[in-house]
């Protein structure tokens, strides 16, 4: 019985459908759900924003464990390098080589010949298998690709080193039979695929995604792409269909079929809490438990790399700082969780003269109105302010102090925790802001909470102004 792979493609349909809102933190949470799913393979968008990609890539590639973390390459050597470099920290990294296969595409979208195609694809796969022995070659727009230039194409792409070939009908206009008979040709037509994993991407224009994709595993194909949301096959529909007849298709699939539909569920509740335009809280993403914990046998490396895993770029002053903190804290007690490394992070990391300071703050908000916030900043001697009305106190002031930047910043993560007790009990507040592809955390201590907040806030702007040579 042969082993079916699963790769998801949810995060590459979300940018390329372009209306839904990931912030950093959801994308990463996304990871880790598809991961404790343990499909094959989690696919990610490809590198845009030199700082920030590459820094989303090497947060995934740091907290997926065992599924493989595939990212596209554009055709060309230098993006094999930039993207390699943020992928090689995963366990089971693979490059992907996306290439237009069909005569329009190649000519309209590449604006290169078939020739020049051919050597693109040659040159690109090649710099790849130099760097990692899993390499995908992706032929976009294969079923409207003539036969000859794809059976070239594949060739080439399998000569060249590549590992698993993915045929894609991007047009989703063949039925079932049709695509299974397609698949049937290629493998007759191609004996080098043999060797190679073959793969297979619908779009689910007529909403047989599903159907096709079940359909080419019969045929011969032994990876299929799907997503949790998006315009392709559906994880949960095809997953569940290999689980529930592998007798039929002598295959098996190898994912946690228990907790299929309450991952996917949790999936779609994600992509579909989009953000609020008028609220500095980016999206619905739920608190998850997460499973890193250090305790006192722990050396700076490791503390380093669960920093890593919660988003953190820290150099290695600031790593040295951040385990010493850590130490401290676990002379006092057995465990140090990512709750309590965030809050240590904030208060000893990249610590910077202070450019903006807190001279005032208002705030009006009761049952019966909208919660408002008025905050004066001191930026060097001059005095700015912002005025906003939100959803509560902290959204107010946060949105406040937006207007004081004039800046959008996404809000990764907000904590709030009681220091102290009684009447008088002190709250810490801790928040992580992103900017440019960059974690920076900020705390605040204060008996008033709204205050707390903001002192957080200011914290993380002043470390986002001086890294980025705005103070």
């Amino acid at each position: 019985m042969e082993n079916i792979r699963v790769s998801d493609i949810t995060m590459k349909q979300l940018a390329k459908q372009g209306d839904h809102g990931l912030s950093f933190k959801g994308k990463i949470e996304i990871a880790k759900l598809l991961d404790k799913l343990a499909v094959s393979v989690i696919e990610a968008e490809g590198i845009r924003s030199a700082r920030a990609d590459a820094l989303r890539i090497k947060s995934i590639a740091s907290a997926v464990k065992t599924s493989v973390v595939a990212v596209p390459v554009e055709l060309s050597e230098e993006s094999v390098a930039q993207t390699w470099e943020a992928l090689k920290g995963a366990k089971h990294p693979r490059l992907q080589v996306e290439a237009p296969v069909s005569t329009v595409q190649m000519e309209y979208l590449s604006r290169k010949k078939p020739d020049a195609m051919l050597a693109s694809i040659e040159s690109t796969v090649r710099a790849c298998a130099e760097k990692t022995g899993d390499v995908e070659f992706i032929a976009e727009d294969a079923t409207r690709s003539d036969m000859a230039f794809l059976k070239k194409a594949v060739e080439t792409a399998i000569s060249a080193g590549a590992t698993t070939v993915t045929v894609c009908d991007a047009t989703g206009a063949l039925l079932p039979e049709e695509f299974a008979a397609f698949i049937r040709e290629l493998l007759e037509n191609v004996p080098a695929l043999e060797n190679v994993t073959l793969g297979v991407a619908c779009a689910d224009t007529m909403a047989m995604a599903d159907a096709c994709a079940v359909a080419a595993v019969r045929a011969g194909a032994r990876e299929v792409k799907t997503a949790a949301v998006g315009e392709t096959a559906s994880l949960q529909n095809v997953a569940g269909i290999l689980a529930a007849r592998e007798e039929l298709f002598n295959v098996s699939c190898p994912l946690h079929t228990v907790e299929l539909r309450r991952i996917v569920r949790q999936i779609v509740w994600m992509c579909q809490t989009k953000r609020n335009k008028t609220s500095p809280f980016d999206d619905g993403v739920q608190d998850s438990a997460q499973e890193l914990a250090l305790a006192i046998g722990d050396d700076a490396q490791s503390v380093a790399k669960a920093a890593r895993e919660l988003g953190y770029d820290l150099n290695s002053e600031d790593a040295q700082a951040v385990w010493e903190a850590v130490q401290d804290v676990l002379h006092h007690k057995e465990q140090v969780g990512a709750r309590e490394l965030d809050a240590i992070i904030a208060s000893v990391a990249l610590q910077v003269p202070q450019s903006y300071t807190v001279e005032s703050y208002v705030i009006n908000s009761g049952s019966n109105i909208s919660a408002m916030a008025h905050i004066k900043l001191n930026h060097e001697g001059e005095m700015l302010e912002g005025v906003a009305l939100g959803d509560g106190p902290i959204d107010a002031s946060f949105l406040a102090l937006e207007k004081v930047v004039n800046r959008h910043y996404e809000l990764d993560d907000f904590q709030i925790r009681a220091v102290t007790e009684g009447r008088e009990a002190m709250g810490e507040t801790v928040v992580r802001l992103v900017s440019n592809g960059r974690l920076y955390s900020g705390r605040g201590i204060s008996t008033d909470i709204v205050f707390s907040s903001i002192m957080a806030y200011v914290n993380a702007l002043n470390k986002i102004a001086y890294e980025e040579g705005e103070a």
